[in-house]
C-alpha cells in the first residue's frame, strides 16, 4: 500500500534541505460549520503549501504561505506596517490535525482541524486545477510519514503498512465554497489518498483529470527566488515490441516506479512486474518489463541505459529513451538482496557482452567482480575521517548556500570574452602551466587569453593563420603546450604521421616533425605530468597499437626505436596520461587501461574494460588515482595496492595479485538528473575528457567535465567517501566545447563555449535540482571584464 516509502531518500527528499515537498498553487480557507457569523472565509486567495523540517528531530510543520501576483509584492514591501507573520500560517504536523484529502470538481482539497478554534472548525487548502494528482498523493504520503516520525521518534523507513495506516484519516470534508450555507452539505466524489495512487495509477477510483488552468499572472511566495516554467506530468511511453527472445539471462519480480520530472518524485506504476533480460541476436540483448495488465517497457541493453544499483534500498535505476529521443528514468525495487544480485548479474552480463562482443563466462572471475563493483555504490579506502568529513560538509554547505541564491548578479561569477561571428566555433582548450595563459582553437585561428589577478580573463592576442612552414593553411586537430609554454605541438588531420611546433612568441609554425613512415601519431602527451613547465623536449606518442617516445632532436624520423612498444593485436589505443614521475597510463576504445612504469616494456597492470570506449584519461600527480572518461560515465580507479605482497605499491610499479584487483568507482549522473537534463535540452549524455585540478605541491581535490550545455564538477573527497550525488553543475545556454581548471587552483574553471571563453568560480556551480538544471547562465550581462575583441 505505502510502497513508495521504501525508496527512502529518493521520495522523502534531501535531509540537508528544510523544505521537503511543496504544492505551489492553491487557496486557503477557514471553515466554521457551526458559526452563526460566517460559514467560510478565504485567508489567502493565492498560496503555496509546504511540508518543512524543524530544528527538532522527527518534528515537521505544514506551512501555508501567501503568494503574490507580479508587482503586488513590491507594493506590500513598500508599506510601513509590513508583518511577515500575516503572510504565513504554520501547523505542527501531528495526528491531532486529522489531515486528509479529497477531490472536488476536479480539484484536490486538503483539510485539517483548527485546534485553536471551535469544535468542527477546520482549514482547507484547495489546489488549483493544474496541480497534478501524483503531486497530491505524494504530498499526503509525506505528511503521513512525518506524523509517524513525530509519534514514534524514529524514521518512517522502519514503519509497517499497518503503522502508517493509523495516520490516514477519512473524516468528511465540508465544502469551503462561499455559496454553501448548510454545514450538512459535504463533498462529492471519492476520497483521494496515497493508497489509491500507490496501488495503481489506472485504478477506477482515481479522480477525473484536472481541468485546464486559466492564464493567471505570475505568483510567488516571499521565500521563492525564481519561477520555473511548468513541466507536465511524466507519462510512460508506449512500450516497443520485443524481438524474439533466445536465451534468458535473468527474469525476476519487482515493483516499477517512473520518475516524474514535474514533481521530481518517483511514482509507482505497477506493484508487481516481471523484468526479463534476454538474448535477441548476436551480441544483442533486450530488457523487457511486463505487468499483469500491460507491457510497460522494452528496450535494447546498451550503455545509454545508465544503470545504477543501490543495494541499501534494493533498487535499480536506469534511463530509457523513446523513439523521439525523450529520456525517462525508471526505478525497479526488488524484494530482497538475493533477487537484485541475480538481476544485476544478468543485466551486467548482457551489457558487458554487448559492448565487448565476448562471452561473460570467458572473463576472469576477478574481472567479473570488477565490473559488478563498478556499477554499485561503494566506499573506497582512505575515506575522510569524521572530523574531515564534518569540515567538508561545512564548507560545502557555505558554498551551497551561496550558490543557491538566484539573484540578478549571478552572472558576475563569470568573466566572458566573446568571439566574432566568423562561421567557426571554439573547439579546443589548452591551459598554461608555466605562465597564466589559456589558448583556444577556433577553426584555423588560436586565441590567447591572460589570466588576471582578480580571477578573470583578458584577451591578449590572436594567431590568425595556422599554416605549415611551407605555407599550407590547416585547422589544428590536437594541441599540447610544450617547452615552458613557449611552444604548442599540434597536428593536421590530413597528415597523421607528423606534428607541428607553433612558436607562441612569434605566433607561427616553425617546425614540422615527421614521426615515422609507417607508424602514425594518433595521440600525444607530455613525458611527465609537469614536463611542459621545463625545457623537456621529448614527449609520448601513440598509434592504434603502439606506444613510443618522440624526440624532436633526432635527425630524420623522430620516433625513438629503443622505446617503442608495439602490440601485434589491434588494441585501439585512445588516450594517454602521465604522473609526475613519468609513469604512463594508456586506455583504449575497448575500455581497458594499461599501467606502465616506463616505455618499451609490457604493462605492469592491465585494468579490465567495463565496455564503453575510453575517450579521455588523466592521472593524479602521485599516480594514486586514474580517471577515465567514457561517453556516459567516468571511471575512477584506485591504483594503490592495499594488501598482498605488493601492499603500498602502485599498479604502475608492481602488478596486482590475482585476488587483489584494483578498486573502481563509476562516476555517473543520477538517472533522474539525466531525465531532467534531457527534458530541458534534448541532448544525450556525451562527456568531454574529464580532468583533475592540478598544480605543483597541490593535491587533487576535484574533477571537471561537461556534457552538452552542462559543466559538471565532482568533489573528489566526497566521491572517495561514497557520498550520494557528489557533484554540482552549471548550465549554459549553449554547448560547452572544452573545459579545464586553472593551473594550481580547484576554485576556478576555464570554459570554452562556441563563441565565448569564460573563467568561472566553482562557487557558481549548484547542486543538481530542478531549478539549477532548468536555469541556463545569462551570458554577457556581467559588468566585469567583458572584453570586446576581434577574436
Amino acid at each position: 500500500m505505502f510502497m513508495l516509502r521504501n525508496v527512502g531518500k529518493l521520495i522523502f527528499g534531501d535531509p540537508t534541505k528544510q523544505d521537503i515537498i511543496q504544492l505551489d498553487q492553491g487557496q486557503l480557507y477557514i471553515v466554521r460549520p457551526n458559526s452563526v457569523k460566517a460559514y467560510s472565509e478565504c485567508i489567502f486567495k493565492d498560496a503555496a503549501a509546504t511540508i518543512r523540517r524543524t530544528s527538532t528531530d522527527f518534528h515537521y510543520q505544514l506551512v501555508i504561505q501567501r503568494a503574490y501576483e507580479e508587482g503586488e509584492e513590491q507594493l506590500v514591501d513598500d508599506a510601513e506596517d509590513v508583518d511577515d507573520a500575516k503572510d504565513e500560517k504554520t501547523f505542527l504536523l501531528d495526528e491531532s490535525l486529522h489531515l486528509r484529502s479529497t477531490f472536488r470538481d476536479g480539484q484536490a482539497v486538503f483539510a485539517w482541524r483548527d485546534l485553536s478554534g471551535d469544535p468542527g472548525d477546520l482549514y482547507e487548502f484547495i489546489c488549483d486545477p493544474g496541480v497534478l494528482p501524483s503531486s497530491v498523493s505524494t504530498f499526503e504520503l509525506v505528511a503521513i510519514q512525518c506524523q509517524f516520525e513525530r509519534r514514534f521518534r524514529k524514521s518512517h523507513e522502519t514503519a509497517t503498512e499497518q503503522e502508517l495506516h493509523q495516520f490516514s484519516f477519512s473524516d468528511a470534508i465540508p465544502s469551503a465554497s462561499p455559496m454553501t450555507t448548510s454545514p450538512t452539505h459535504t463533498t462529492s466524489g471519492s476520497r483521494f489518498s496515497p493508497v489509491a495512487k500507490v496501488v495503481s495509477p489506472a485504478t477506477k477510483s482515481m479522480p477525473p483529470p484536472p481541468k485546464k488552468a486559466s492564464a493567471t499572472p505570475t505568483r510567488r511566495t516571499r521565500s521563492q527566488k525564481k519561477e520555473l516554467s511548468p513541466i507536465l506530468a511524466t507519462i510512460a511511453p508506449e512500450a516497443s515490441a520485443a524481438p524474439e527472445a533466445g536465451e534468458i539471462l535473468s527474469s525476476e519480480n519487482a515493483e516499477l516506479h517512473l520518475y516524474d520530472v514535474g514533481s521530481c518524485m518517483f511514482t509507482l506504476q505497477d506493484r508487481e512486474v516481471v523484468v526479463t533480460v534476454s538474448e535477441v541476436g548476436q551480441w544483442q540483448y533486450w530488457l523487457q518489463i511486463e505487468g499483469r495488465e500491460k507491457t510497460w517497457l522494452g528496450q535494447p541493453v546498451i550503455a545509454d541505459i545508465n544503470p545504477v544499483f543501490n543495494f541499501e534500498y534494493l533498487s535499480f535505476i536506469f534511463n530509457h529513451y523513446s523513439a523521439d529521443g525523450t529520456a525517462y528514468s525508471w526505478l525497479l525495487r526488488f524484494k530482497d538482496m538475493e533477487t537484485e544480485e541475480r538481476f544485476q548479474e544478468g543485466l551486467m552480463r548482457a551489457l558487458w557482452e554487448q559492448l565487448n562482443e565476448q562471452k561473460w563466462i570467458k572473463a576472469k572471475d576477478q574481472d567479473r567482480e570488477y565490473v559488478l563493483e563498478a556499477f554499485q555504490d561503494i566506499t573506497m579506502e582512505d575515506a575522510p575521517s569524521a572530523e574531515e568529513e564534518e569540515e567538508i560538509e561545512e564548507i560545502e554547505e557555505e558554498m551551497g548556500n551561496r550558490s543557491e541564491e538566484y539573484d540578478s548578479d549571478e552572472e558576475e561569477d563569470d568573466t566572458h570574452v566573446k568571439g566574432e561571428s566568423d562561421g567557426n566555433e571554439n573547439s579546443q582548450l589548452a591551459v598554461g602551466y608555466k605562465h597564466d595563459r589559456s589558448f583556444v582553437v577556433r577553426g584555423g585561428k588560436i586565441g590567447v587569453f591572460k589570466h588576471t589577478d582578480n580571477d578573470g580573463l583578458e584577451f591578449a592576442t590572436n594567431i590568425s593563420k595556422v599554416q605549415t612552414p611551407k605555407g599550407r593553411l590547416f585547422e589544428p586537430k590536437k594541441v599540447m603546450l610544450h617547452g615552458e609554454d613557449t611552444s604548442m605541438i599540434m597536428q593536421d588531420a590530413n597528415d597523421p604521421n607528423s606534428v607541428y611546433r607553433l612558436d607562441l612568441e612569434y605566433g607561427k609554425v616553425v617546425d614540422e616533425w615527421k614521426v615515422h613512415d609507417d607508424i602514425p601519431i594518433n595521440i600525444f602527451a607530455p613525458e611527465s605530468k609537469f614536463a611542459q613547465m621545463s625545457g623537456e623536449q621529448t614527449f609520448l606518442g601513440l598509434s592504434h597499437n603502439a606506444l613510443y617516445r618522440v624526440d624532436p632532436r633526432l635527425s630524420g624520423n623522430k620516433l625513438v626505436e629503443s622505446e617503442l612498444k608495439q602490440y601485434v593485436s589491434k588494441n585501439d589505443f585512445s588516450a594517454v596520461a602521465t604522473t609526475e614521475k613519468g609513469y604512463i597510463a594508456v586506455a583504449s576504445t575497448k575500455g581497458d587501461i594499461r599501467l606502465f612504469d616506463r616505455l618499451g616494456i609490457n604493462a605492469k597492470t592491465h585494468i579490465p574494460a567495463l565496455g564503453e570506449a575510453i575517450i579521455g584519461l588523466d592521472v593524479s600527480a602521485d599516480g594514486r588515482w586514474v580517471l577515465a572518461t567514457c561517453r556516459t560515465y567516468l571511471l575512477l580507479v584506485d591504483a594503490l595496492q592495499h594488501e598482498g605482497r605488493n601492499e603500498g605499491k602502485l599498479g604502475f610499479e608492481k602488478a596486482f595479485a590475482k585476488d587483489c584487483k584494483p578498486r573502481p568507482r563509476r562516476l555517473g549522473l543520477n538517472p533522474q538528473h539525466v531525465a531532467q537534463m534531457q527534458a530541458e535540452t534534448k541532448q544525450p549524455l556525451s562527456f568531454t575528457a574529464a580532468k583533475f585540478n592540478t598544480g605543483l605541491d597541490t593535491s587533487e581535490t576535484a574533477i571537471i567535465t561537461s556534457t552538452g550545455q552542462f559543466m559538471i564538477t565532482w568533489n573528489l573527497r566526497r566521491v572517495i567517501a561514497g557520498k550520494k550525488d557528489p557533484y554540482t553543475l552549471k548550465r549554459y545556454s549553449e554547448e560547452v566545447k572544452a573545459d579545464n581548471f586553472r593551473f594550481g587552483s580547484d576554485k576556478n574553471v576555464i570554459v570554452a563555449l562556441p563563441n565565448e571563453v569564460n573563467m568561472v568560480g566553482r562557487q557558481a556551480f549548484k547542486r543538481p535540482t530542478r531549478e539549477s538544471i532548468a536555469t541556463p547562465v545569462r551570458q554577457l550581462r556581467g559588468r566585469r571584464s567583458i572584453v570586446d575583441s576581434p577574436y
